[in-house]
């Protein structure tokens, strides 16, 4: 629609969101009509019309088989457009349309904003299938047609108050059309069921809705005058009561044709079902954080008991050997940490990194220094517990083989996230510029438990590859790559 408005007419970016607005909200005018839609704006030298918006009804059968957004009408060949545009008002007058066999009545409603007219709306109604309405149907038509005169006259939809057609109640979900003091003059079967649920014994019809609903709601103090004022449709909101048996979303709708209120349509839906389900999830995702946080306090206990049983040993191997477990172990901790904070099971990645690198740059030998460039990114959990215990070997490797006691250097971290929508790749590489590599070395058959493990996580857990090679300048480089999901 922007492009046909920008391209077509002269209408301002205020007026388009006006239109937007409109076409936001003009699905409940569409199913009320039992009628299809099409939006015309007359274009910038006003000798034609370009219709820039439709919408077919969820009520009833379509006059349109074709999609009829970017059509050009010149003036002249539909004399209701003509008539709205120019006399500023509902046109109905002429007998019915043929289209393919199909009796179709069209009628015109201007789209007025501020006392100037954008557009008109044409309304096509299918009468193939006509027959006596029921108090349904003449619910469903009246209150079109106030809604239609509200257009007309500028005052819907409301500014400021765009829904989300696709979370708020629809007309087929439930309608209840109220007199100017909230009393229920119609309830559709759909909405009585909802009210039912909320534990009401009775009809609605001729009973306050807002009192009624006050009633069947929780008691919250002075909040039920708001609640009862809300629910007799005084101004337009959308809200959800809970009562002892379910959950229903309301919203209401102010009906002023003629500038006063005559009344409100409130649009409801029955939500238990759904809001139940929510819970479930909240409880859900709340049990799973709890199980990562108990994870990481049993890990940070096993890693205590292997550091106290390491301070014990007489054998210096032994004691190295049991620290190193405690740094593979907190490694692993600190991932669950991070996911026991988390909604979902995916972590940033760079948080975890740079605990992993301050962690293990604390058995430096001498003044090496650690850091990070790039970023990592978000990961899922199932890639970021290995990927922190392959970090913290490869550092470890790094820290205990590349420098002597004495020694200064630098070790880098560098992270860089690539790849097409259907996937990605992490490339990590780890440099650092100490003794290098042994001549003959050979990373692939290397016996190091270390190496041994990164090979296994990386090649057999993360489906990536593993290399080390010298590094350009001095030291060596060990270069990680692993496919991973789009960072979102």
């Amino acid at each position: 629609m922007n492009d046909l408005v920008r391209q077509h007419t002269a209408l301002s970016d205020t007026d388009l969101e006006w239109l937007h607005l409109l076409v936001s909200e003009w699905q409940l005018l569409s199913d009320l009509s039992f009628a299809d839609l099409v939006l015309w704006v007359p274009t910038r030298d006003g000798t034609r019309y370009v219709s820039v918006a439709q919408m077919r009804p969820n009520t009833g059968p379509t006059s349109y088989q074709d999609d009829m957004v970017g059509h050009l009408v010149p003036r002249g060949r539909r004399p209701l457009l003509d008539a709205a545009l120019d006399e500023g008002r509902i046109v109905r007058e002429g007998d019915p349309e043929w289209r393919e066999e199909v009796p179709v009545r069209v009628e015109s409603i201007p789209v007025r904003r501020e006392g100037r007219i954008l557009g008109v709306i044409a309304r096509n109604t299918n009468l193939l299938t006509v027959r006596t309405p029921s108090r349904l149907e003449l619910t469903y038509l009246q209150s079109a047609s106030d809604l239609a005169q509200m257009i007309a006259a500028g005052t819907f939809p409301f500014p400021g108050q765009q829904v989300d057609m696709d979370a708020s109640p629809r007309v087929g979900d439930g309608l209840i059309r109220l007199d100017a003091d909230g009393v229920v003059q119609y309830a559709s079967p759909n909405g009585l069921s909802a009210y039912h649920r909320l534990g009401l014994a009775s009809d609605l019809v001729g009973h306050h809705l807002g009192a009624t609903t006050a009633e069947l709601a929780p008691s919250r103090g002075p909040v039920d005058e708001a609640l009862v004022k809300v629910a007799s449709g005084y101004a337009p909101r959308e809200f959800e009561v809970e009562g002892a048996g379910g959950v229903i979303q309301l919203r209401a709708i102010p009906l002023k044709p003629k500038g006063v209120r005559i009344g409100s349509l409130v649009l409801l839906r029955d939500v238990t079902e759904l809001r139940r389900r929510e819970r479930e999830l909240i409880t859900k995702d709340a049990t799973i954080r709890e199980i990562h946080h108990r994870v990481k306090n049993n890990l940070q206990t096993v890693a205590a008991l292997l550091r106290l049983q390491a301070r014990r040993m007489e054998s210096e191997r032994g004691r190295e050997a049991l620290n190193e477990a405690v740094r593979r172990v907190g490694s692993i901790a600190i991932v669950h940490e991070t996911l026991s904070q988390n909604l979902d099971e995916r972590v940033e990645f760079d948080e975890i990194a740079d605990r992993v690198i301050a962690m293990v740059a604390e058995i430096s030998p001498g003044k090496v220094t650690c850091r990070r460039t790039g970023r990592f990114g978000v990961l899922d959990a199932e890639v970021a517990t290995p990927l922190s215990m392959v970090l913290t070997e490869v550092l470890q490797n790094a820290l205990e083989h590349a420098f002597t006691v004495a020694e200064q250097g630098s070790v880098e971290v560098s992270a860089v996230r690539g790849g097409s929508s259907a996937g990605s790749r992490l490339l990590i590489t780890v440099t650092d510029d100490g003794r290098g590599l042994p001549e003959g070395f050979d990373p692939q058959k290397a016996g190091n438990l270390g190496l041994q493990i990164v090979r296994t996580l990386v090649e057999g857990e993360l489906g990536g590859t593993f290399g080390m090679v010298p590094a350009p300048v001095r030291g060596t480089q060990v270069v990680l790559d692993i496919p991973v999901q789009n960072d979102k």
